[in-house]
């Protein structure tokens, strides 16, 4: 028994010699894998430009250089400086990586740790570190709703009648026929595109102009830091179709097909970072040093980051990053989001910025607000969206097809190209004076509402002569009742009525002419020998699409043409122009029919109730009189006309 202990216990020595060897062996390479610190995103603000040489003249591109000397501005101001190198360099030196340097706000976004951060505050050129953000929400739930991504091999049914008539309607019910008559396309206009990524748009027929007369000006992804912005998604290739996309028969998808283009990838296709935010400033910077006049922003950020309290417009980096795009003479016409059928509801970041031209969605069979666009107003009861554009289109996708998608995404592009063409006509207006314009030409102005903004903007306001544009602006949105009465107030015991007037009530019938003389820009080509080529007397509603996914994330409503998957590699390639398909079918112009619009306001212009109504009687509105003491008044809106009572 002995040496069987004895045996045993050797053995028990000899394991525990063998283990004593193997953590020996083990422990250094543990230290070495052992993971540091964690690191955080922190906005280290700097405190001055003191001393920084700064010449706009090599700076700044000659077309920014006109920009601004054409809206009266300065020719730079100190948020145009670079920031201090002697500041800048210990920060690099003294934290794990330096994620954004921004002119703009004097100020460097970094991953850092606490320790790192705490020494940041004792350098002699920082003026405060913060957490950057602030403790965030929850991120994940935007991926979850885009759908599964899309499979580019297979070959969807061509366009049919209800697609080829829908892509001539989102054109024309922004008049961009009467804009290509007059030869308005966006012409010396340049626009910038911030995205997720081109994926495809290069070989596509449909910007095969675009691509052969060299108007991608330049590229640039923000998140890779290089110029290949073609891969990575296909979202912006959509929302280009909407800008400056043609269909095979030579029919234009947007209004600005001949302006200058400069392509900027700022978001990620699945993942929701805060690196996004910093991505669209640096694009905002590059921007307005190469001289760009809009930028176009279909993105919104809303749940994943923050809470409805905050969509003031000054919360968020993007948001503040839009208004000092604004004050140096861009115009950010930002998508309002695909939220207003869920939970979120309002609008996104960067819609809620002051000086971004926000977007709603307009369903193209009725002209009202489609159930997904996000609503106003902004978190401090600012108005928004602004505008209202079609939320349901015809576009562009990779593999040299197109398909009916869905979404504030597509709206925001249709305006932009609006806004183009506007400021073509009227050169003299500085950003914000187009800003205004825009709204004032809108259907509804000066009613507004929470779901249609202004409502659709026309383009005969901007056909004006300059200085009836000017006087326009000059004078402001209206005190009183505005155009020809349409329809009284009617005030009984607890009561008030809207009544329409007789001659405001009529519906005329419409004779045919024996020739429809249309000028060639209100032709599309339809497919022959296919269900495509036979034109209803009314046309279908389209069946029923899935919920969008919120604004850059969007996906099809409905599959549709796209002939040959995208090659693997993504280069420059000049497509061949696109051949015209015979027949030819005339498409009529968008007629929707009239709608009676009413709200409720509070004596701060607060909105508590909207509402669009369909016409069907003279007697179409009873409003209690009870809901109009302290100070709440009425405001209608039929046919061109606005009013408003009060008691």
């Amino acid at each position: 028994m002995a040496q069987f202990f004895f045996g045993a216990a050797r053995q028990r020595w000899a394991g525990l010699a063998l283990l004593g060897v193997v953590l020996a062996w083990a422990a250094p390479a543990a230290a070495q894998t052992r993971p540091g610190p964690p690191t955080a995103r922190y906005w280290v603000t700097l405190r001055d430009k003191t001393g920084v040489a700064f010449d706009p003249g090599t700076y700044f591109a000659p077309a920014a250089q006109a920009r601004r000397a054409r809206q009266h501005l300065p020719a730079a101001e100190a948020t145009d400086w670079p920031v201090r190198p002697d500041y800048l360099a210990p920060i690099r030196a003294g934290v794990d990586t330096v994620t954004l340097v921004s002119r703009w706000f004097n100020a460097v976004a970094v991953r850092a740790t606490a320790s790192q951060a705490a020494a940041l505050r004792q350098l002699p050129g920082v003026a405060a570190v913060a957490l950057w953000p602030l403790p965030e929400r929850a991120a994940g739930g935007l991926a979850a709703k885009a759908g599964k991504p899309r499979n580019f091999s297979t070959s969807p049914p061509a366009l049919n009648t209800n697609d080829l008539l829908l892509a001539r309607r989102q054109v024309a019910h922004l008049g961009g026929p009467a804009l290509a008559r007059a030869g308005l396309e966006g012409q010396g206009i340049k626009i910038a595109v911030f995205d997720v990524g081109f994926e495809g748009l290069p070989q596509h027929a449909a910007f095969a102009r675009l691509v052969q007369q060299g108007r991608i000006k330049a590229t640039h992804d923000f998140l890779r830091n290089g110029p290949d912005v073609f891969r990575h998604g296909s979202h912006g290739t959509e929302v280009m179709g909407c800008l400056a996309g043609y269909l095979p028969g030579g029919a234009a998808l947007g209004l600005a097909p001949a302006a200058d283009y400069y392509l900027a990838r700022t978001e990620r296709q699945r993942r929701e970072t805060m690196g996004e935010e910093e991505a669209w400033l640096a694009a905002a910077e590059w921007a307005d040093r190469l001289g760009v006049d809009v930028i176009n922003s279909s993105l919104a950020y809303t749940e994943q980051r923050y809470f409805p309290e905050q969509m003031d417009g000054r919360r968020s980096l993007i948001a503040r990053a839009a208004n000092l795009a604004a004050r140096k003479g861009m115009l950010v016409v930002s998508a309002a989001g695909n939220d207003g059928d869920d939970d979120w509801v309002r609008i996104g970041t960067p819609a809620d910025a002051d000086s971004a031209l926000a977007i709603g969605g307009l369903d193209p069979e009725t002209g009202l607000h489609v159930e997904f666009s996000s609503v106003g107003p902004t978190a401090d009861r600012r108005l928004k969206p602004n505008l209202s554009a079609f939320g349901i289109v015809v576009s562009t996708v990779p593999g040299g097809g197109y398909e009916r998608l869905e979404g504030t995404s597509f709206a925001a592009p249709l305006v932009a190209g609006l806004a183009a063409c506007a400021w073509q006509r009227q050169r003299g207006l500085t950003a914000m004076q187009l800003f205004r314009a825009l709204e004032q030409s809108a259907e509804l102005y000066p009613y507004f509402d929470y779901a249609h903004g202004y409502g659709r903007p026309q383009s005969s306001f901007f056909m004006q002569e300059a200085t009836t544009v000017a006087a326009a602006l000059a004078a402001g949105a209206p005190a009183g009742a505005v155009g020809q009465p349409t329809f009284d107030f009617v005030a009984h015991d607890s009561l008030v009525a809207v009544v329409l007037r007789p001659e405001a009530a009529l519906r005329p019938a419409q004779a045919l002419p024996l020739l429809a003389e249309l000028p060639e820009a209100a032709l599309i080509a339809v497919a022959p020998e296919s269900e495509a080529g036979r034109l209803p007397s009314t046309p279908a509603t389209p069946a029923a699409a899935p919920t969008p996914a919120p604004v850059g994330k969007e996906k099809p409503a409905a599959p549709s043409l796209k002939p040959n998957p995208t090659p693997p590699e993504q280069v420059l390639q000049v497509p061949s122009l696109p051949s015209p398909q015979p027949p030819i079918t005339f498409i009529p112009e968008p007629d929707f029919p009239p709608y009676l619009y009413w709200a409720i306001a509070d004596r701060r212009g607060t909105l508590r109730r909207y509402e669009a109504r369909a016409v069907s009687q003279r007697l179409v509105v009873q409003v209690p009189r009870r809901l109009l003491r302290g100070g709440d008044v009425l405001r209608v809106h039929f046919k061109g006309f606005t009013a408003t009572y009060a008691e």
